[in-house]
């Protein structure tokens, strides 16, 4: 495949107004990606991308991601069926961020927990701050088990 080339970055002005991708990654070789769904715009994910992800994404059309947690390249679904069709991809300014925007297979879930969105519970702020998380989504959207096997430790996320 490899049939996208990142350019160099060879000045602020190209990098940020001109039309070449020259994505930069941090010192970990990761950039983070942000991940919504197409038609709602809901936030599904926070995902990390390696240069050879970020290039199977664009390639395939379909959402590659690093996973920190097993240092290893992850293709969205492969094992779960809940395959990250993308959309649009779209670069940040200084090119060091993308965001996705997918429409997911199956149910539409894109959480390996189950929900929707991995974003599934909020912190309270303000006078609230330091009560306890509120569950957004009232359901889960597969079962994290049967499409996964056992839950992983803790530990190991």
């Amino acid at each position: 495949m490899d049939k996208i080339r990142f350019a160099p970055r060879l000045s602020v002005e190209e990098v940020e107004e001109g039309c070449v991708l020259a994505p930069k990654f941090g010192p970990d070789g990761l950039m983070p990606c942000i991940t919504t769904d197409a038609d709602s715009g809901e936030v599904l994910m926070l995902g990390w991308m390696t240069a050879e992800a970020l290039r199977l994404a664009l390639e395939t059309g379909e959402a590659h991601y690093f996973s920190r947690a097993r240092q290893t390249l992850w293709h969205k679904g492969a094992t779960s069926g809940l395959v990250q069709q993308v959309v649009e991809a779209r670069i940040d300014d200084d090119q060091d961020a993308i965001w996705l925007r997918v429409s997911v297979a199956g149910s539409g879930a894109s959480c390996h927990v189950g929900y929707r969105s991995c974003f599934y519970r909020a912190v309270p702020t303000g006078s609230d701050a330091g009560a306890p998380l509120v569950f957004k989504e009232d359901r889960k959207s597969f079962d994290p088990v049967a499409a996964y096997g056992d839950a992983p430790n803790p530990t190991q996320l």
